[in-house]
């Protein structure tokens, strides 16, 4: 895709967050509300985007290892760098420690980073959301919680967490998906026409509920005398971690260019929704929230800066 307009790719995505936020602040709707539509997105529409993806592409062309090997050093290295700077530099607790690594390098690939990147490459998008998805959920996420847990109040085992957390992936919808994906693209069938006409129903919906969801959220966080913890989590996460993921892809075999592409833009995203609700486990609440509002809010310059940095150098000059 050559002479990208940036405007008219960011600006839609943030005018819609803008719409969730309004919509909830002036009462239209309630954070419960909201909150409902989220987990719509996680539980229906996200799991029916990611098999739609998956199902419809042979299994060689989707299970790209060089991709998931590059978003996973990436990811956990500007982890540890998290942990470091906050354990050894600011003297903090090894939870609190991990909860800043956490926002550093975990990000909104579906509600935010999905809707960016699928504008940029198209149907590749949803490749790219699965893989970084596998990553996130089966890599970062257990080594956050083993290594919180490990050095909670209560000295909680590191191996429980773990367990405890792949327990959970078992049941959860997303990676259910990204399973029956994977069957399918295997058996290089596709899904009866009546199941894959309802499964495109739920996808297409993923996209607008999911930002306007993340809107919704961001109304009541307050950014209030935690510049030091917010100055090390945003510029983290916002900057660091794309960077980190650019270097992994560099350092490794070349890869498909929109794939590429798609690596750069998922880190680029700020971090999780729910990352507060990691954080409240060990009284970071406060932080992680705070964090999450002005990542979602800076992210708006820092990709539109991103993405005319990737158009100058032509690695956006790629077909659809």
């Amino acid at each position: 895709m050559q002479d990208i307009d940036i405007a008219t790719v960011t600006a839609p995505i943030f005018l819609t967050i803008a719409i969730g936020y309004l919509t909830v602040r002036f009462g239209v709707m309630t954070k419960a509300d909201v909150a409902g539509l989220g987990k719509f997105v996680i539980n229906l529409s996200l799991p029916a985007l990611l098999f739609r993806a998956l199902s419809q592409h042979p299994l060689g062309e989707i299970l790209n290892g060089t991709y998931l090997l590059a978003y996973a050093t990436g990811s956990l290295t500007v982890l540890a760098f998290g942990i470091a700077v906050a354990r050894f530099g600011r003297k903090l607790s090894l939870p609190a420690s991990t909860m800043n690594g956490m926002g550093m390098a975990c990000s909104n690939s579906g509600f935010i980073g999905y809707p960016i990147v699928l504008q940029i490459l198209g149907p590749a998008a949803g490749v790219g959301l699965a893989l970084t998805m596998i990553v996130e959920n089966m890599v970062v996420l257990p080594i956050v919680l083993a290594l919180a847990e490990s050095g909670g109040p209560n000295g909680g085992s590191p191996w429980r967490a773990v367990a405890a957390s792949f327990r959970r992936l078992a049941r959860n919808p997303l990676i259910l998906a990204i399973v029956a994906g994977f069957a399918f693209a295997l058996l290089g069938a596709p899904p009866p026409a009546p199941v894959a006409r309802v499964v495109d129903l739920f996808a297409a919906s993923s996209g607008a509920v999911a930002l306007f969801a993340v809107g919704g959220t961001l109304v009541g966080l307050r950014v209030r005398g935690m510049l030091p913890d917010l100055l090390q989590i945003v510029s983290g996460k916002l900057i660091l971690h794309p960077l980190a993921v650019l270097a992994a892809l560099l350092l490794l075999p070349p890869i498909d260019p929109k794939l590429q592409i798609a690596a750069i833009l998922f880190a680029a995203a700020p971090m999780l929704t729910v990352y507060p609700i990691f954080g409240q486990k060990y009284g970071r609440e406060g932080v992680c929230a705070a964090a999450l509002l002005a990542a979602t809010a800076l992210s708006f310059v820092t990709i539109s800066a991103g993405l005319g940095l990737m158009e100058a150098g032509g690695l956006l000059s790629v077909p659809r």
